[in-house]
C-alpha cells in the first residue's frame, strides 16, 4: 500500500510553490518547515495520486533541478573557498586560476 499524506492541501501548496519559484526540494522544505523527505514524498507519491496534472508540472521542475545540481554544487564550493580565503576570484569556469590561463 502506498503512503498517502493526511495533508493533501500541503502537497498542492508545496507543488505550487516549487513551480512558481522553480524551487528545489531543499528550499521548499525550508519554506514549509518540513523535511526534504516529506517534501519529496508529497510531490512525487502523494501528489501523483491526488492531482496528476500538477504532479507532471512539478516533475519537470524536479528533473530540471536534478540536471542542474552539479552547477549549484560547484558554485557553493567556490563561494565556500572564496569566503575562507577572503576573496572572490570571479572564476566560474570550475577551473583553478592556473588552469584558466
Amino acid at each position: 500500500m502506498m503512503y498517502i499524506s493526511g495533508n493533501k492541501e500541503r502537497c498542492v501548496q508545496i507543488a505550487a510553490y516549487m513551480i512558481e519559484n522553480n524551487a528545489t526540494v531543499r528550499s521548499a522544505a525550508k519554506k514549509f518547515g518540513i523535511s526534504k523527505s516529506t517534501v519529496h514524498k508529497d510531490v512525487t507519491q502523494t501528489l501523483r495520486q491526488i492531482n496528476k496534472p500538477l504532479y507532471f508540472e512539478v516533475k519537470k521542475v524536479l528533473e530540471t533541478n536534478k540536471r542542474e545540481r552539479h552547477i549549484r554544487g560547484g558554485e557553493a564550493t567556490r563561494k565556500k573557498y572564496s569566503a575562507m580565503s577572503g576573496k572572490d576570484t570571479g572564476n566560474t569556469s570550475g577551473r583553478s586560476q592556473s588552469q584558466a590561463q
